[in-house]
């Protein structure tokens, strides 16, 4: 012990879990290292190259997904919770993966996409395929308003309208992001149910945690009311913006949801959650949840919306430490890149 009974800056670190302090370092597989020749990386690729992220002091890689996909959106519309993409590889070199990171002391983060899945999806499948299958209701279904129009005003995130009309069954499925992405109904228990499963999968081959997709988004109004008028908006600005997401994000119920998910983490040992989660501080701080039940590490993306200036850099860092519900004991989670076509690095410490 240091003088006056003060734990020394060594000591205090050996008392951390893995994920509270430390790099988190995120890998784009397919632009990352081929093995093969094929122009595409691949997972062989990634254990090619884990010496060298040893080397550089890196405590965890996060991969983006590596899951079967008609890659409309590069991967983050998954048509198979628990396959590998062949194109990455397969499940043995997976295996062979976490083995690697797991022997040089690293650890090993999957994304987890819940808030939709591709249009492919056996799931989307059996829901578009008539009104009364079992599945319809495992997606947001909505009857067009007597104009024939979408439901509501609702944007998607890559612009136009987040409603896609469907001719056989004659009703609109709503999209946040691709049309080819539709979303999820987290209202229903059996989607809750079906992603929980995934979770203890991937957990019990033994991953050490999951960065979750599009957190905020997972629950939507239930009364699916027009989003307001963004009275700030600038023409330079995207479609989106047009409107304030009151209504078609954020909503209170995605916190149970988030707890839940942070329960079947609980359940292993040393696992972590991290949410991406495009929030201002005052609401982002709520994901950690009620008595640290929530998201271990929610992304703070201040320091991704600064000019690479050392005195700002540091002042928005301080100013994530100030005294927010919640968020005395948690830890923080900074998302830093020095060009945005590069992967991001997370830097965590704890707060308060």
């Amino acid at each position: 012990m240091t003088p006056y009974g003060m734990a020394s800056q060594s000591q205090v670190k050996s008392q951390q879990l893995w994920w509270q302090s430390g790099i988190i370092y995120q890998i784009y597989p397919r632009s990352f290292q081929d093995s093969n020749a094929d122009g595409i990386g691949d997972l062989q690729g990634v254990i090619n190259r884990l010496d060298y992220l040893k080397w550089l002091g890196i405590q965890a890689v996060w991969l983006s997904p590596i899951y079967p996909s008609p890659m409309a959106d590069y991967g983050y519309d998954i048509s198979d919770y628990q396959e590998i993409h062949p194109i990455f590889g397969s499940m043995d070199d997976f295996d062979q993966l976490l083995e690697e990171v797991h022997r040089r002391g690293m650890k090993l983060i999957l994304d987890l996409v819940p808030n939709h899945t591709s249009d492919q999806h056996p799931w989307f499948l059996e829901s578009k395929s008539s009104r009364d299958n079992p599945k319809r209701d495992w997606y947001i279904w909505k009857d067009a308003l007597p104009d024939g129009s979408e439901p509501n005003n609702w944007l998607a995130m890559f612009g136009g309208t987040a409603w896609e009309w469907d001719e056989t069954t004659q009703q609109y499925y709503y999209h946040a992001f691709l049309k080819e992405q539709p979303d999820l109904n987290w209202r229903n228990p059996e989607v809750r149910e079906a992603m929980m499963n995934v979770m203890h999968y991937w957990l019990k081959k033994g991953i050490d945690g999951f960065r979750v997709d599009v957190m905020w988004h997972m629950v939507k109004d239930a009364h699916f009311r027009n989003n307001p008028i963004n009275p700030d908006y600038q023409p330079h600005q995207a479609t989106v913006d047009q409107l304030l997401a009151v209504y078609s994000t954020d909503q209170p119920e995605v916190h149970d949801i988030v707890r839940q998910m942070r329960e079947v983490l609980d359940a292993y040992e040393e696992r972590m959650m991290i949410g991406e989660i495009y929030l201002p501080v005052h609401k982002l701080v709520t994901y950690y949840g009620e008595n640290g039940s929530g998201a271990h590490l929610p992304f703070n993306f201040q320091l991704l919306n600064l000019p690479w200036n050392a005195t700002q850099l540091a002042a928005a860092s301080v100013s994530t430490k100030e005294p927010y519900p919640n968020t005395a004991g948690q830890t923080g989670c900074w998302v830093t890149t020095i060009n945005p076509a590069l992967p991001a690095a997370l830097a965590c410490n704890r707060l308060g």
